[in-house]
């Protein structure tokens, strides 16, 4: 029975339109095998868009947004811009106005992928960042800014009901998973309110899954663990500031940020869902056909994960692993990887 969603597009600054392009020809490739087609709109979002307009996202696009099945996000940044202006008035404005409350981090180093680390065990894990409390609601303010008596305020938000959803998502997901062991990851030794309630909250769900292995780490134990003992990890839930650090470091130790995707989820179904590659807009080298777009072409695998379809899932994912092998060492341009991954389908 064939399908059919609707995707919105938003390539964003930089490198962003090269991987998207990249991105979209493997979508369509895996879609049509799998009778399932996609009515794609682009939205001309990002750093050229608040030149022209001075807007950043306006509430109608925004509007519009939320009527498409998922969103496709290629990259947001450039210097032009002031920081800030573009992370939060873009990135975050639709993770909080879609709920999403799940930022999925996968974690796999691939075969003949280069790692900075010794080790020679599979690093295979998933980190569940909570993504819509935490410091980065925004939440705070200025006293006496720009004078030698200035103080600033960050303040960090959680809630019971934002902890237990994503904590529940963690659960859920671990015991789809052969290993079926959930770590939380907090700092409840010194963050005595917002550890606290995360770590009661665990502790009370997990009791709704007996056959899920629990742990525990502060943040720092835990980034030491990525680096030393990374086998170690299943699936690991954490607040959204410790989730930002800690995901980029398992980047890192699976071959680098290039290789990193994400998917920004409403499990809900009530908002649409983001997909798109971790790195940044690297206007150093955009345009040049040097980006690689294998993180875009495995968020589009999380994107057909996300809509129920793990067989093509899977399929983009195996095909990434033949390529990563077949290239080695070796540089390939844009373009060549994707149609590398293209032939590999």
């Amino acid at each position: 029975m064939s399908k059919s969603y609707k995707l919105a597009v938003i390539a964003g600054d930089g490198i962003g339109p090269e991987v998207v392009t990249q991105g979209l020809r493997v979508l369509d490739k895996v879609g049509s095998k799998y009778e399932t087609s996609f009515v794609k709109q682009e939205f001309e979002l990002g750093a050229a868009y608040w030149h022209k307009t001075g807007e950043v996202l306006p509430d109608e696009t925004l509007a519009k947004l939320k009527t498409f099945d998922a969103i496709l996000l290629g990259a947001v940044g450039d210097p032009s811009v002031p920081s800030g202006v573009l992370e939060r008035g873009l990135l975050l404005k639709i993770r909080f106005a879609f709920e999403h409350f799940v930022n999925l981090r996968p974690a796999k180093l691939f075969p003949g992928v280069n790692s900075p680390l010794s080790t020679k065990q599979p690093i295979d894990f998933v980190v569940v960042r909570e993504g819509t409390e935490g410091p980065y609601v925004g939440a705070g303010g200025f006293l006496s800014k720009e004078t030698p008596a200035e103080v600033a305020i960050e303040e960090s938000i959680n809630t019971r009901r934002g902890a237990e959803r994503v904590i529940r998502y963690a659960f859920n997901l671990a015991s789809t998973r052969t290993d079926k062991k959930l770590t939380l990851v907090h700092k409840n030794n010194v963050l005595v309110h917002a550890g606290n309630l995360w770590f009661r909250t665990f502790t009370e769900v997990a009791k709704e899954f007996p056959n899920v292995k629990t742990e525990y780490l502060h943040v720092d134990a835990a980034a030491m663990f990525f680096v030393t003992n990374p086998e170690k990890f299943d699936v690991v839930v954490t607040d959204n500031l410790f989730g930002d650090i800690l995901t980029d470091i398992a980047a890192a130790i699976c071959g680098g940020i290039g290789l990193a995707a994400s998917g920004n989820i409403n499990p809900t179904g009530e908002f649409p869902s983001m997909f798109e590659p971790v790195h940044g807009s690297a206007p150093d080298i955009a345009g040049k056909n040097l980006a690689d777009p294998t993180a875009t072409i495995l968020s589009i695998a999380m994107l057909f994960r996300h809509l129920g379809n793990n067989e093509a899932a899977t399929e983009i994912e195996n095909a990434v692993a033949k390529d990563l092998i077949a290239r080695g060492d070796n540089k390939r341009s844009t373009n060549e990887v994707g149609d590398a991954i293209l032939a590999l389908l």
